[in-house]
């Protein structure tokens, strides 16, 4: 497996990571430039040569994947030589070697329920991002109208469920959730479920200032406190973006969510 394989396959299963590479090797080292090795908090994929000069990357790399907050590409310059400080053993290629750590971090992930005319845009516009968007409907034939888009940046995972609670359980923890279906009662259905989980990024519900004030009523009524109900976003997208048009409001709510994002 290449080291590309790793990555992507790390990618897919949400486990982040650090790529280290052997950018520039001058005189003697145990590899040649280009060498890489994949970083993770729990193993470690290929090698740059072993000895001080690879624990010390791995172990920067481990307090980048710690810290959660650093995506920068990072440079390590390191002596092999008998001189040069050796934390993990001394290394006497006599080289030295410059290397490359860059953060390959878990991308974002975005869930949306109902792909009428908003889902479809909203859809549009987010899949044109290095993110992962699972989109649910029930009505497939909804779900073909992905077809249209253009080639997507995105990972895109289409979800039929006739029940979107199904899909809402199983989402990566951390999911932004946007709940804009066709039917208030599976809007209310998905909302006390994503309450439930208490592990989600943030949820959004599409919908007027009267139709939150009843769901917010219905959500206290079933069990859920005022404090964690009023941690869905009713209405949303941006305040001061006027307009009705399903594009509009598209850009609307992906120019908030992005914001969230960072």
């Amino acid at each position: 497996m290449t080291w590309m394989d790793t990555a992507a396959e790390l990618r897919a299963s949400r486990v982040p990571a650090v790529l280290v590479t052997l950018a520039a090797v001058r005189g003697h080292a145990p590899r040649e430039a280009g060498a890489k090795l994949i970083v993770t908090a729990d193993d470690l994929h290929g090698t740059i040569g072993g000895g001080n000069l690879e624990m010390t990357a791995v172990t920067r790399a481990r307090e980048i994947l710690a810290s959660e907050s650093s995506s920068a590409p990072e440079m390590l310059t390191l002596r092999l030589n008998d001189k040069a400080p050796a934390k993990y053993g001394r290394q006497c290629c006599g080289g030295e070697v410059n290397v490359l750590l860059e953060p390959l971090p878990v991308p974002a992930s975005v869930a949306i329920f109902g792909i009428g005319n908003i889902g479809l845009e909203l859809t549009r516009i987010l899949a044109r991002h290095d993110i992962d968007v699972h989109v649910s409907d029930s009505r497939p034939e909804h779900l073909e109208e992905l077809d249209r888009l253009e080639p997507p940046v995105a990972a895109i995972h289409r979800e039929f469920a006739v029940v979107g609670e199904e899909v809402l359980t199983v989402l990566p923890a951390g999911t932004h959730v946007l709940i804009m279906t066709h039917d208030h009662a599976e809007d209310l259905h998905l909302c006390d479920a994503a309450l439930t989980r208490g592990d989600l990024g943030s949820i959004g519900l599409i919908g007027s200032s009267a139709k939150w004030q009843r769901f917010r009523k219905n959500l206290i009524a079933e069990g859920h406190t005022p404090e964690t109900v009023d941690t869905i976003d009713c209405p949303i997208g941006l305040s001061d973006l006027p307009g009705k048009q399903p594009a509009t409001i598209a850009l609307s709510v992906a120019a908030d969510l992005l914001t969230r994002m960072g």
